[in-house]
């Protein structure tokens, strides 16, 4: 009943349906990975405040290796720590980070370097703080970083990809991303590839300062990629199986006249309809 499956057309049929098959499911299996992967940073984020703060060199490996360099960014297993670090802000060295949203409002986000006893530094976000009343093509001040021995306490980030360049106006840097190898070369001393988004200081940050929101990674965006990818996968499969039956069930219909010709491509003797003559 169903031997034309062994013929070259439905073989062809059924490997391009399985090897769409295996796409659909290889595709369903990166979205559960990247699944997992999202979750996963979720749970750091939810579990950070609870946690007891690491120091900083525990967790964000090292700083680069001379003046101008950045140290590698820290491991993915590493991100959204808590930890804590010592030192003196550079407020010559500020970093005003464009473009920033906050409660619907665009801003800047504000990049220090904390000087570590060392001599390397690490960035620390500040927070946002919204645009001068002239607009955002006039850098808003910044508010003054304290002096004397700082302790701030908050989440180890990764570095953002960089977009655009770094530029000096009046006096302060200015860029698109937080870039810590682009911003390391701005900088008279090695900087940690990571930065600190900071929830705590002591003695306490302005209060002009806007705390700068997590946001959580849409994980369930990609669970639903993975049942998208493996729904079609089925119905591929499902669909070939629909279509194999149904010409096996054409194929055992008895036929008429008509049906046979059209089975065999339309080669049967057609009727003679001329008029008999009666003698």
């Amino acid at each position: 009943m169903y031997r034309f499956l062994l013929t070259p057309r439905w073989l062809g049929y059924l490997v391009v349906a399985l090897a769409a098959a295996a796409v659909m499911v290889q595709l369903g299996n990166w979205q559960l990975d990247r699944y997992h992967q999202r979750s996963a940073v979720n749970d750091r984020i939810d579990t950070a405040g609870q946690q007891t703060p690491v120091e900083l060199t525990r967790a964000a490996g090292h700083p680069g290796p001379a003046p101008g360099q950045a140290g590698d960014p820290p491991p993915e297993s590493a991100t959204w720590t808590r930890v804590t670090a010592v030192g003196r802000y550079d407020s010559d060295n500020d970093v005003l980070v464009r473009s920033r949203t906050v409660n619907s409002r665009v801003g800047y986000e504000v990049l220090t370097p904390l000087v570590l006893a060392d001599g390397s530094a690490v960035l620390v976000d500040r927070g946002w703080i919204p645009p001068d009343d002239s607009g955002l093509a006039v850098a808003p001040p910044v508010p003054p970083a304290p002096t004397g021995e700082v302790r701030v306490t908050g989440l180890l980030r990764q570095p953002e990809p960089m977009s655009g360049s770094v530029t000096r106006q009046d006096g302060t840097l200015q860029t698109r991303r937080i870039a810590t190898p682009v911003l390391a070369a701005e900088l008279p001393y090695p900087i940690y590839g990571g930065y600190v988004l900071l929830q705590e200081q002591d003695p306490p940050a302005d209060p002009v300062f806007v705390a700068v929101p997590i946001r959580h990674e849409n994980s369930w965006q990609n669970g639903g990629y993975v049942a998208q990818w493996w729904i079609f996968a089925a119905m591929t499969l499902v669909g070939f199986g629909w279509l194999a039956r149904r010409e096996a069930h054409h194929r055992r219909r008895p036929a008429g006249d008509g049906d046979r010709a059209d089975a065999i491509g339309g080669d049967a003797d057609p009727v003679d309809r001329r008029p008999t003559t009666v003698r």
